[in-house]
């Protein structure tokens, strides 16, 4: 695949023979394989997983809710990195509406910034303890429109790492950008995915329709 990222990997079914395909995007630290683990909870054998990797474990150094300019080259790159698995799957046969983005905490981060500045109709958009990239007060005059993409944002009340106030702030862009948009809080959970996250994810997931069979 053409990213700029270290490894791009796979599972579940084959593109070529797949429903819809997931690209999940792993927090700081981990891994695209400790991403792809979770697919498995989603009880969906039909749709491909993909995953790619941050070199170093980390798609952008510092905090997401840093200057922009302090986490550059970085995010650029990663950003980069989406749309290339993104273009790659497109090239495959898979349009946007069957492409799903879920993200993991910076992976999360990284999933809304990019379906925001590249608004278009994608399966779903799903951020598990994330929210969109920038300091307050930063701009949100996102071009394009998700044309009511199901997103799914779950958090924390007492997450460490993304503030309250961020997830609703996210929530209230990605409802302005066109999303059917659902907000979960989950009181005193921390950092972390629980089974009503799955559940959610796994809902989105069975909404995609098959692609109609080529003959």
């Amino acid at each position: 695949m053409t990213t700029l990222t270290t490894e791009v990997i796979g599972a579940g079914a084959p593109i070529g023979a797949a429903r819809a395909a997931m690209i999940m995007v792993h927090g700081r630290g981990a891994s695209a394989r400790s991403i792809l683990e979770l697919a498995g909870a989603f009880d969906a054998r039909d749709v491909a997983y993909i995953a790619p990797e941050a070199q170093s474990g980390s798609w952008y150094p510092y905090s997401f809710m840093s200057p922009i300019s302090r986490n550059e080259p970085y995010l650029t790159n990663a950003l980069q990195t989406l749309s290339g698995v993104v273009e790659d799957l497109e090239r495959e046969g898979v349009p946007s509406e069957r492409i799903v983005l879920l993200g993991f905490s910076q992976g999360a981060c990284l999933a809304l910034e990019f379906a925001a500045r590249n608004a278009r109709r994608f399966g779903g958009v799903i951020a598990l303890s994330g929210g969109l990239i920038g300091p307050e007060g930063t701009p949100r005059n996102y071009p394009g429109s998700l044309a009511g993409t199901p997103v799914f944002l779950g958090c924390s009340d007492v997450d460490s790492h993304i503030p309250l106030a961020r997830v609703h702030e996210s929530t209230d862009v990605l409802r302005k950008l066109g999303g059917d948009v659902t907000e979960k809080i989950y009181p005193g959970m921390g950092h972390t995915i629980v089974q009503d996250e799955v559940d959610h994810v796994k809902k989105i997931l069975s909404g995609i329709r098959a692609p109609e069979s080529r003959t």
